[in-house]
């Protein structure tokens, strides 16, 4: 024991004696551990990000919507019609649906309705959908002020909406909207809820839904079919185009993520089957898309794992060749102990000792860097967002399976470059040595 502290003790000395180059030599180290920990925290960060995005639509939801098909967006001669068509889900279609999913969980219709949006000389165009109470946990949304919509207002048909976050924004910038009116199209609609801040805008979750959230009305759908029927027109330019669309979606919530898959395959065979060669509702199941999301960020996560890695073995290169140099600057040295009683084994010890010691030390500043860069980036995200008025998001989890990970690397590839030159030392002939200027 008390040689090997010697031997300890020796190698430290030496390499205190040489700090700047030390420092050089392990700097290779530093940056490839720094690399390996900040590249994976990003990717951690990216992965978590999206998976979060795409778990707010719930990981047990099934959506049905309709979509108007294909053959229907003609035109002749290239002149803009005017033109009604029907097409998409159907109240016999939610029927169905419920007499064969009598297990899920919720089962949500939503109606879209109007064109306009209108408060005063504020006006944009309609975001409004007919909705029922069950939406509110089938889509995961939360009231921020007020109530949403109720039973009682189902059964009345009561001219009351519940608005988005930037609804309340853009169309109330100077008041409370709660216990204000606002209007779709003709008809006026007394707001008794404001939904909390959805962070889908931009993200996964928003090209999954298909709009953002946050400028939804939601009316009771009972109100929606009396008041505006079936029919959606849309005018532009002195022309307009309309769509005859019963339902717009369909939430089925299942009654567990280990069902989601099975769940989802039925309902496709019963929209094939009734809606045969139409192409007119599509499918959007999140836990397909959640399980993808994984498999495609561990994908990245090894990509930048393994360019990280080359930094790590560029050091091992850079201390192999610094501890050559120095086997050749200390040769005399090495004859000197040698002659003296040192043991090949002893040589070889020495020169291995300050290769491992500068592997760990450079590893160990090499994982405060990663931790320092990660903490950094994730800190400075939210703010280049802010400042930058952008929808990147930039953020870094630090994993601990990636700091040891790196560590551990580090220190093996210092001390598998450094064993050659140790070995090489350790084989200098002590007469030739001695004799080295």
């Amino acid at each position: 024991m008390t040689f090997l502290l010697e031997i300890i003790h020796l190698g430290i000395t030496n390499l205190r004696l040489h700090l700047l180059r030390s420092f050089l030599t392990a700097l290779g180290i530093i940056l490839g551990v720094g690399a390996v920990i900040t590249m994976v925290a990003i990717g951690e960060g990216s992965k978590q990000e999206a998976l979060m995005q795409i778990e707010r639509l719930g990981a047990k939801n099934i959506i049905l919507r309709s979509q108007k098909p294909p053959e229907t967006n003609t035109q002749q001669g290239g002149q803009r019609s005017s033109f009604v068509i029907a097409y998409g889900l159907t109240r016999d279609d939610l029927e169905v649906i419920r007499t064969n999913f009598e297990d899920a969980e919720v089962i949500a219709p939503i109606k879209e309705f109007g064109g306009q949006l209108i408060n005063g000389n504020r006006v944009q165009l309609s975001q409004a959908f007919g909705v029922t109470p069950e939406l509110l946990s089938a889509a995961r949304l939360r009231v921020d002020r007020g109530r949403y919509i109720s039973p009682g207002d189902l059964a009345e048909k009561g001219m009351v909406a519940v608005i988005g976050k930037d609804v309340a924004r853009q169309m109330f910038p100077q008041e409370d909207p709660l216990g204000q009116t606002i209007r779709v199209d003709e008809k006026s609609f007394l707001i008794v809820g404001v939904l909390a801040p959805v962070g889908l805008a931009g993200g996964s979750g928003a090209s999954l839904i298909g709009r953002d959230l946050n400028l939804d009305v939601h009316v009771p759908i009972t109100t929606a079919r009396s008041v505006y029927g079936d029919t959606v027109i849309r005018r532009e330019s002195g022309s307009f185009s309309g769509a005859e669309v019963q339902i717009s979606e369909i939430y089925v919530v299942s009654k567990s993520r280990d069902t989601v898959i099975a769940d989802a395959e039925r309902l496709q065979r019963i929209i094939d089957v009734r809606h045969a060669a139409k192409n007119d509702v599509v499918s959007i199941v999140p836990y397909e898309l959640l399980e993808e999301a994984k498999r495609t960020a561990m994908t990245w996560q090894v990509v930048l794992g393994a360019i990280a890695g080359i930094s790590l073995l560029v050091g091992g290169i850079g201390i192999m060749n610094i501890m050559l140099a120095t086997v050749q600057e200390r040769t005399r040295e090495i004859g000197i102990r040698r002659a003296v009683g040192a043991t090949r084994h002893n040589i070889t010890a020495q020169f291995v000792v300050e290769t491992g010691v500068l592997s760990a030390v450079g590893g160990l500043v090499g994982v405060l860097v990663g931790v320092g860069l990660s903490v950094g980036m994730d800190r400075v995200g939210p703010w280049l967002k802010a400042t930058f008025d952008t929808q990147t998001v930039i953020s870094a989890e630090i994993t601990g399976w990636s700091v040891a990970l790196a560590f551990t690397v580090a220190v093996l590839t210092g001390l598998f470059f450094g064993i050659f030159p140790a070995i090489k030392a350790a084989r200098q002939d002590p007469i030739v040595a001695l004799r080295h200027d």
